[in-house]
């Protein structure tokens, strides 16, 4: 169903029509043609909110879920409190907290008020651990079995609370609440109905605590091609699992985070349209501070050098070729290294080797662009000294930027600030002043 064809249903006033067209959709493009239709004002508080009454109680939640924060908000204050019970109800728990840390805290108290007491509790407990940890995105839905139980007894608990758990296809075997091991719903099908599950399960599991980083699940996840990884804590009782869908989300957020690092901004939850222009400003104008003040550094170094200036002006005109490449250098080692991170493929412990591989990388490319800018200056300015001088200072430029590029990040990593810090802006600015000082000195040695 498309935008004009939900306006007539609703002004022609087929409510039946218009809920079964509902019914039919994806909750989650239900969602967007919402968000759509409120943002081109098509649809106002009382028409949205009188489709999402129309909607089943189940996919009404799913709707609900995939919404963004204003028109969660705007539903809130519309649902009367047996509205808004029911559609908690109907959420994961991990749903639920992600939108309480979206609401302002009159919208929060009303939303724990709505929720059942233990839901209640264990969302206090998640919204206790620390921020971007494991516990922050898990949900404690999930299905499990004690040792002792059969096939039998295993797949009637499946039959009995699966609907309402976040996934069934991996379950988790326990005993005194201590993770003991897996066993999958492919498992369960084939075995026999007799046989106990401590024979089938598997007994090496792949697990996060509680408190290790987000980032971390997520590439455990990806690296074992998992459905669901659990959480445990740190007696390796098990409080809840992350599943392949929050993981998604995690990486999303995580790659704008360091986008937005890589770009010297400072990382913004808030969508771009939704961001005030003040803040925009805020969130960019300190980083845009750090470089202009940094940047004069290559110009205190160009005024020390401004008597071989006067005598050869041309240089000069050879200063944004040498910056501009080295900036170009640096950012590709980095936004390597930076990847390689993010994927576990590089360690700490490879910086020898990376440095050793980011040499030779360096020293290829550098002979080839030095080469090409030897015959170019010839041609153009007839001139062999200059052309040795700004290619002796291209190789020079394009190591020190390929070695900065890769060894900053990581030690970044190693002092636990974030790689991305280390990325385009602040690097480029660094190489410019090796590349402006090693230029004039050499300029110096062979031209005077």
């Amino acid at each position: 169903m498309d935008k004009n064809e939900m306006i007539g249903l609703l002004q022609e006033r087929k409510f039946a029509a218009l809920k079964n067209d509902m019914q039919e959709m994806m909750p989650a493009d239900a969602a967007q043609l919402l968000k759509e239709l409120s943002e081109e004002e098509e649809l106002g508080e009382k028409e949205l909110t009188f489709i999402f009454r129309i909607l089943p109680k189940d996919m009404a939640a799913d709707v609900f879920a995939y919404m963004d924060t204003d028109l969660q908000m705007l539903l809130i204050n519309a649902f009367t409190d047996r509205e808004l019970r029911d559609v908690l109800d109907e959420l994961f728990l991990d749903d639920t907290v992600d939108l309480i840390e979206d609401m302002p805290a009159n919208v929060v108290a009303r939303i724990l008020k709505a929720s059942d007491p233990q839901v209640r509790r264990q969302i206090n407990e998640m919204l206790r651990y620390p921020e971007d940890s494991a516990g922050t995105v898990m949900t404690t839905e999930f299905v499990y079995f004690h040792p002792g139980d059969t096939v039998e007894e295993a797949l009637d608990r499946i039959r009995s609370v699966g609907l309402v758990k976040e996934t069934v296809y991996t379950c988790y075997v326990t005993e005194s609440r201590k993770l003991m091991g897996t066993v999958s719903l492919l498992d369960l099908v084939v075995a026999d109905k007799n046989e106990p599950i401590d024979e089938i399960m598997e007994t090496t599991v792949i697990s996060v605590c509680v408190t290790d980083d987000r980032e971390q699940a997520a590439n455990l996840l990806k690296k074992h091609d998992l459905a669901a990884i659990p959480v445990v804590d740190g007696d390796r009782r098990m409080v809840g699992i992350i599943t392949f869908d929050d993981v998604m989300d995690v990486i999303a957020e995580e790659n704008a985070e360091d986008m937005a690092m890589m770009m010297a901004v400072v990382p913004n939850e808030e969508s771009y349209f939704k961001t005030s222009v003040f803040k925009h400003a805020r969130n960019r104008i300190v980083w845009l501070l750090i470089l202009m003040l940094s940047a004069t550094l290559t110009g205190a170094i160009t005024n020390h050098f401004s008597e071989i200036i006067t005598t050869i002006p041309l240089l000069v005109s050879f200063l944004a070729m040498l910056s501009g490449t080295g900036g170009n250098c640096g950012s590709q080692s980095s936004t390597m290294i930076i990847q390689g991170m993010a994927a576990e493929e590089i360690r700490l412990r490879d910086f020898g080797r990376v440095i050793v591989k980011e040499l030779c990388i360096a020293v290829i490319c550098a002979v080839i662009l030095a080469s090409v800018n030897f015959v170019r200056v010839v041609l153009f300015y007839h001139d062999v000294k200059i052309a040795a001088v700004v290619s002796l200072t291209l190789v020079g430029t394009v190591i020190l930027a390929k070695l900065l590029g890769c060894m900053l990040p990581m030690i970044a990593k190693k002092l636990k600030i974030d790689p991305a810090i280390m990325s385009a802006p602040l690097l480029s600015t660094l190489v410019d002043s090796c590349s402006t000082l090693l230029y004039f000195t050499i300029a110096t040695q062979m031209l005077l």
